[in-house]
Formats: structure tokens, C-alpha cells, sequence
């Protein structure tokens, strides 16, 4: 990832994913004569995918910015100029992972430090591996509540692999004296969420999403008559395969009606207390992907792609899931959807939520999905026709839940009624098909009840 010339190293452009061949440069986040850690951000990219923070492969000091922000690089383009520090080198060597053994069989005098060594010096205490950072986000631990026993302090994958087993710091903390330090050592509890006012109209975000950059184009006498948006790659990404799936796939859509009366009542029921044992909202959407994975493996055939001579039919079902903000939407996918409950959907949900509106989603968070689901209820709609997320052959719609008067058993009730819309490959699927997937659909989601259980 990096070349070394007389004047400094070059920081690069990496390769990102097979299919991605240049990156914009978004946001600079550091400026010249700077000091970057190894591994510390310098600069944000835009892909034609998802957004990216760009990491130092050296630490030292910036000398130049070779890239400008908006400017398009190639993979391997050279985008930035470090210098150096002395013991970097070492630095480096030092930072391997505290598994690594020695030739004699050992653990390395690096990995095993004396007991009072890593308390006393912190040097390395906030310097993390890749390893590290990613193991972290996979379990959302804070990494201030482990205690480090690397060189200087610093956490060793090892340490927060045993954290993960024992629930607590891979070793004993030491006795201080500071208060501050010992509430600092605990890890963090989580807090309940603050219950948003409920509203009748409008986006239900959690976040208020980035407004897009607009210029303003004067007229030849003054006025303000029109706004420039940019177009940024993703928005590009997004036009470019809306009209490849319109152009290629012969698309037909159908819907059918649910009554989710016992789903609510569950719902309402369980999602104090599921918010209290897990720390994030039990959403009606792993209610809903839940219905739709079980009924796919009563019609694998809906979770296909189209493949001229042939059908691919996918054995993995990875739901990618619609995450819309202002400007833009991406899928990123639950991997193997079909292997999770109820409340591991839920976490996987929050979570790909809460990074793909954070511009924290890697490039394996949005690829190898084989079915898409979007919760367009969540604003207010009642009918949707979805695009279908190319090469797919299915894009799903749950749409809002309203009560309505409904004749059951010839007397009038009123139940919570809910529109499932399906967008399909006419060149995969018909109607008999699909009619007979949305009905398990129903089903399933019709015979949750009381005794449901979400682990």
C-alpha cells in the first residue's frame, strides 16, 4: 500500500474490492505538518459503493497532500506524504499481536511485558490494530473498559478475545488510588434508549440525515432561480443500476394484505424488556424477515438470480436490508439470515442501521445479498413498487401498520392491517409463485403470538 521515496512514504490509494478501480477524496481530516499515527485516519473517500476512512499504513508526520478533497484517484494513486518517525520501523514490528510465538515455542517477551509494565506506561494504551478495531465493532465493546497487556499498554487481540469469554478485562486491574481511573476500568453499562415522542407524519430517523451540498446558479438578471446539486459516486452507483434492473429485468409486482393484530399485542408486550437485555429497539422488521427467510426455504427459488442460459438459485440467504437517509440508500446485507433468530436479526438490523447512517459500513457490510427487504412503513407509506436491487429477483416492502375495520366471521372487528408489496423477475418467477410465497409470508407473520420466542 505504500511506496517510500526520498522526500517521505507514499500513502495510496488500496484496493478497496475487486470491482472498485478509484476513490474521491471526500474530507481531509488531517493537514500538513500533522502528526498521524499508524493506522489513524487522514482523509475520508467516497466510493461508487460506500464511504471510507482512509488509515496511515506509517506513523510520522504529514509533509504534503498530493489529492485535493473532490478529486478522483485510481487504486495505487498516491494521495498523501508521510515522514517517517526514527522508530517506526520497530514501532511496527512491536505492534504484531501478543498470540505470535517465539522460535523457541514461547510466548514473545512483547506479548508477556511484566504484570505492573503495561499499568505504568500508556504510550500504547489508544493505539489499536486493525485486528483490534474490527473484532470491537463485530461485538460493540468499548475498548476504554479493556486492560491492555501489550508493549505499553496496548490491547492485544488476545485481550479482547478473553474479555469476550469472561465478560470482564483479560487481567486483574490494579489497585488505585484515583477514583476516576477505577470508574474508567469498569466497563460501560449500557443505557436505556430515551423513548422519541411518537409522531403522526413525517421520517421516523433517529438521526437527522446530512442535507446534500446545493450551489446556487444565478440568473443572467440576479435571481435565484436554480440549485446545482453534485452528483456524488453513490448517487451515480445508484442511477446507473436502476436503470440496468429496469432495462434488463422485466419487472411485475403484486401485494397482499396482513393482519398483524397479534404481532403488535407480542410486540408491545416484550419490547420493555428487550430493550433492557439487549439495549436496542425490537423492531416489527425482524418480525418481518424472520416470516420472509422461513418462507423462502419453502420456495428457494424466490432467492435466485438470473443467469442468460441458467437460474442460479443461492443456498445462503442474505437479506440485504434498505437503509434510506436525504440523499441516498444503501443495502447492506445480513449474512446468512436464515441461521439467526428473532433477536439476533434484531442486533443485526440496529446495527447495519446505525453504521450505514454513521458512514461506517465496510465494503463486506453491502456486498452478496440475494434478497431485499425494505421497511417502507417506517414513514408512513401503505403501497410501494420497488425497484428490484439488481441482479436479484425479489425486492420486498413492509409497508405501515394501520388499524382498519375488517369483516371477520361476518361481524365487523378492527385489526392492525399491514400491505406486503413484491417487485419480481418475470423472467424467474410468475404469479402463481410469488402469490404462493406471499401467503406463507402472511402466514407466518399471522401465527406469531404470545408463545413466540425471540432466542
Amino acid at each position: 500500500m505504500k511506496g517510500t521515496k526520498a522526500q517521505g512514504t507514499e500513502i495510496v490509494i488500496p484496493q478497496l474490492a475487486e470491482s472498485l478501480v478509484s476513490a474521491t477524496i471526500s474530507k481531509w481530516l488531517k493537514k500538513p505538518g500533522d502528526y498521524v499515527e499508524q493506522y489513524e485516519p487522514i482523509c475520508e473517500l467516497i466510493t461508487e459503493k460506500v464511504n471510507a476512512e482512509l488509515p496511515s499504513t506509517v506513523e510520522g508526520t504529514l509533509l504534503e497532500i498530493v489529492a485535493q478533497e473532490g478529486e478522483t484517484i485510481p487504486v495505487g494513486g498516491v494521495v498523501a506524504l508521510i515522514a517517517e518517525t526514527a522508530a517506526n520501523g520497530a514501532g511496527a514490528a512491536n505492534a504484531e499481536e501478543s498470540g505470535s510465538q517465539s522460535a523457541a515455542g514461547g510466548e514473545s517477551a512483547i506479548a508477556q511485558p511484566a504484570e505492573g509494565h503495561a499499568a505504568a506506561d500508556g504510550s500504547m494504551r489508544s493505539r489499536y490494530s486493525p485486528a483490534v478495531q474490527t473484532l470491537a465493532s463485530e461485538h460493540g465493546i468499548d475498548l476504554r473498559a479493556i486492560t491492555g497487556t501489550g508493549m505499553g499498554g496496548r490491547i492485544t487481540r488476545k485481550d479482547v478475545l478473553a474479555y469476550l469469554e469472561n465478560g470482564r478485562p483479560a487481567r486483574v486491574i490494579p489497585a488505585v488510588s484515583d477514583a476516576k481511573a477505577v470508574i474508567a476500568a469498569v466497563p460501560a453499562v449500557p443505557q436505556e434508549a430515551p423513548k422519541l415522542p411518537v409522531r403522526s407524519t413525517g421520517l421516523h430517523l433517529s438521526e437527522e440525515p446530512p442535507i446534500p451540498k446545493i450551489e446556487v446558479e444565478s440568473s443572467r438578471d440576479g435571481g435565484r432561480n436554480e440549485y446545482i446539486i453534485d452528483v456524488t459516486p453513490i448517487r451515480n452507483t445508484i442511477a446507473t443500476r436502476m436503470r440496468q434492473s429496469v432495462a434488463e429485468i422485466p419487472h411485475a409486482w403484486t401485494m397482499i394484505e396482513v393482519d398483524v393484530t397479534n404481532l403488535v399485542v407480542l410486540r408491545n408486550k416484550i419490547k420493555d424488556e428487550f430493550m433492557k437485555k439487549e439495549g436496542i429497539n425490537l423492531t416489527y422488521l425482524a418480525f418481518v424477515l424472520k416470516a420472509v427467510v422461513n418462507a423462502i426455504k419453502d420456495y428457494p427459488i424466490m432467492n435466485s438470480v438470473w443467469a442468460v442460459d441458467k437460474i442460479i438459485v443461492k443456498r445462503d440467504i442474505n437479506i440485504s436490508l434498505s437503509v434510506g437517509t436525504e440523499d441516498s440508500v444503501i443495502t447492506p446485507v445480513i449474512k446468512k439470515a436464515d441461521q439467526k433468530n428473532i433477536a439476533g436479526l434484531a442486533r443485526e438490523i440496529d446495527e447495519l442501521s446505525r453504521k450505514a447512517r454513521s458512514g461506517k459500513l465496510k465494503l463486506d457490510d453491502i456486498q452478496g445479498g440475494t434478497i431485499t427487504v425494505n421497511n417502507t412503513g417506517s414513514f408512513g407509506s401503505i403501497l410501494s413498487y420497488p425497484i428490484i436491487n439488481y441482479p436479484q429477483a425479489v425486492n420486498l416492502t413492509f409497508e405501515s401498520i394501520v388499524k382498519r375495520p375488517v369483516v371477520i366471521n361476518d361481524m365487523i372487528a378492527v385489526r392492525s392491517m399491514a400491505n406486503i408489496c413484491l417487485s419480481l423477475d418475470h423472467r424467474i418467477l410468475d404469479g402463481v409463485i410469488c402469490g404462493r410465497f406471499l401467503q406463507r409470508v402472511k402466514e407466518n407473520l399471522e401465527s406469531f403470538s404470545l408463545d413466540t420466542k425471540l432466542y
